[in-house]
């Protein structure tokens, strides 16, 4: 399995901006679907984002879209996660996760589908 680790989490003001970095070990990582969740105290893992192999296909959450953009350099073995106009909702733990797989829409919002997954990055946005 690759190992992920995570970076770029942060305190940040309500409408400002951070981006968040995940590292991949590993030299299979181009055959892996990536995605970012989120989990808030109290809460379930959320889905924010995921993005296909090459990164042809991405999928948003709705409470994300628009703000938010994933991307991946298959080069540099990097998945990242640039969060614009954050808001208070948006604080929560954000994992990286990866499963070696075709992007499937039905799917990948499933955290349950994932096998790989990083330590977590504090994201804490204040009103």
């Amino acid at each position: 399995q690759v190992q992920l680790v995570e970076s770029g989490g942060g305190l940040v003001q309500a409408g400002g901006s951070l981006r968040l970095s995940c590292a991949a070990s590993g030299r299979t990582f181009s055959g892996y679907t990536m995605a970012w969740f989120r989990q808030a105290p109290g809460e379930e893992r959320e889905f924010v984002a995921a993005i296909s192999r090459n990164g042809g296909r991405i999928s948003y959450a709705d409470s994300v879209k628009g703000r938010f953009t994933i991307s991946r350099d298959n080069v540099k073995n990097t998945v990242s996660l640039r969060m614009n106009s954050l808001k208070p909702e948006d604080t929560a733990v954000y994992y990286c996760a990866a499963v070696l797989t075709v992007f499937d829409a039905a799917t990948v919002k499933d955290y349950h589908a994932y096998k790989s997954w990083g330590q977590g990055t504090q994201v804490t946005v204040s009103s």
